[in-house]
């Protein structure tokens, strides 16, 4: 696949956005957590992470004003789709790339699996600060139809990410992405490398997907419930955390850790992702088991 750039709008470079977003009639939303990359080399640094090919299909989310579309259509790809919530931005995306499908949406709304189109696809991005980590949560929850994932979040977000258990950033977003991928990327971009200017840098990380699953599909729902009820109460034990958020008594709280061989008195951010799904099966026979006590 070769995709065209239309002639007449190639001198909006994005590396000097103010111009083309008041050409598009744009002006970045704080609320659309809208803050457009400036830096070329830094757009070079992501595309390379994610190591393209000419068989991938690539989905960019959130493209503004185009710096990494630039980058990705220079290679030779099956595909490359923009999901860009903008619609001035959408319609001048479209205007200046041939060949590339743009689509004006949310995110967050669209059905993955029907953009994916049955085959795994590379998914690049400057992800909207204010909804990066709900983006991330979905992306997760479409792992099976992802080879590789290149995104930038704010740098307070990306350290919760890919913290490890003990680490202060520890918690929930750090366990769901740990059930998923292996983060193999790393690096910092400075504030000054957007427009406007955010008040905190940003990071930039790369996913490449466990080679075998965490779980078993069937076994999902239960390992993310118990992810989210041991961190309900981060300053609670993990018996007591449990306890209040699954709504099961302190006897069958007791009998699950006990199973799983882990201390009562530990908190959540102690434990790490096998802890976690030895948790979430015990969990799953006690709650069985006490069921079958009440309807004995």
């Amino acid at each position: 696949m070769t995709i065209a750039r239309k002639s007449r709008v190639v001198d909006e470079t994005p590396s000097r956005p103010a111009p083309a977003l008041a050409r598009a009639g744009v002006r970045p939303a704080k609320s659309r957590g809208q803050n457009f990359l400036t830096s070329a080399g830094v757009a070079d640094r992501i595309v390379a992470a994610a190591g393209l090919r000419d068989s991938d299909s690539v989905i960019e989310i959130g493209p503004g004003l185009g710096i990494l579309t630039e980058k990705i259509a220079a290679h030779p790809l099956r595909s490359l789709t923009l999901v860009e919530l903008d619609a001035r931005l959408a319609a001048r995306l479209q205007e200046r790339f041939a060949g590339v499908r743009v689509m004006n949406a949310d995110f967050l709304t669209i059905d993955f699996a029907a953009l994916a189109a049955g085959s795994p696809v590379r998914v690049i991005g400057n992800l909207p600060f204010n909804v990066a980590a709900a983006i991330l949560r979905t992306l997760c929850d479409n792992s099976r139809m992802i080879s590789r994932m290149v995104l930038m979040f704010q740098r307070e977000v990306a350290a919760r990410i890919r913290a490890t258990p003990g680490d202060d950033a520890y918690g929930a977003l750090s366990v769901f992405t740990a059930l998923y991928w292996k983060i193999d990327i790393h690096f910092t971009v400075a504030a000054g490398s957007f427009h406007p200017r955010p008040k905190v840098d940003a990071e930039v990380l790369a996913f490449a997907p466990l080679p075998t699953p965490s779980f078993a599909d069937d076994d999902e729902r239960h390992v993310l419930e118990t992810v989210r009820a041991s961190f309900s109460a981060p300053r609670k034990t993990i018996r007591n955390a449990l306890g209040h958020a699954l709504g099961i008594d302190s006897v069958q709280t007791g009998r699950a850790l006990e199973r799983a061989a882990i201390d009562p008195g530990t908190r959540a951010q102690k434990l790490g992702v096998p802890d976690f799904l030895r948790l979430a099966r015990a969990l799953r026979i006690e709650m069985a088991a006490g069921v079958v006590a009440r309807d004995a």
